[in-house]
């Protein structure tokens, strides 16, 4: 299974409220016919290294290291930069930018810390808070991230092999098979 045909079976789960870049990179909007997503180094440099630093913990905190690897175990930072550079307009960068800005300006102000060295309960508030349209634009940044995050997250090889099962030919059709034998979703 290749990246872009997996971009796409995860633009088919979001529909139409899929964040631009991710269409973009799924080649399901004009003009994608770009390199694979995951191929060399990003175009141009998107954060600074405190705003890289804060967005890699963000991810992580979405999707935390539990028995299965986390985000960052998965490269999701590296993915989330690499669409922000090559696939997203300027204006998409910014609510992404701005959202950062202000997780990190509403840490300092709550916890007297920078975000990124908050603890892992502090930084989940503050995300709750983007969430919840409690910061200024913060729902339409929670948004955009969550899904950077969980699509490439389940579109790496870690998402796909080790939080699911790759069957890329599944076994026989079993229309009685009791649910509560299922041990993990399946991908394909």
């Amino acid at each position: 299974m290749d990246r872009r045909n997996a971009l796409a079976g995860m633009v088919a789960l979001f529909g139409a409220q899929v964040f631009a870049p991710i269409a973009r990179a799924a080649g399901l909007a004009p003009g994608a016919a770009i390199p694979a997503i995951d191929q060399g180094v990003p175009s141009l440099q998107v954060f600074t290294p405190d705003q890289r630093a804060l967005m890699t913990v963000l991810c992580e905190r979405i999707i935390p290291t539990t028995d299965t690897p986390g985000a960052i175990a998965a490269g999701v930072p590296t993915y989330v930069e690499k669409l922000l550079a090559d696939w997203a307009l300027a204006e998409d960068r910014v609510p992404i930018l701005s959202g950062l800005a202000e997780i990190d300006a509403r840490s300092r102000q709550d916890y007297k810390v920078p975000a990124v060295l908050a603890r892992p309960e502090q930084q989940d508030a503050l995300l709750t808070l983007a969430m919840n349209d409690e910061l200024p634009d913060g729902e339409e940044f929670f948004k955009a991230f969550r899904q950077m995050v969980v699509v490439g997250y389940y579109t790496s090889e870690i998402g796909i092999t080790q939080e699911r099962e790759y069957l890329p030919v599944p076994g026989e059709y079993n229309g009685a098979f009791p649910y509560s034998q299922v041990n993990k979703v399946y991908s394909a």
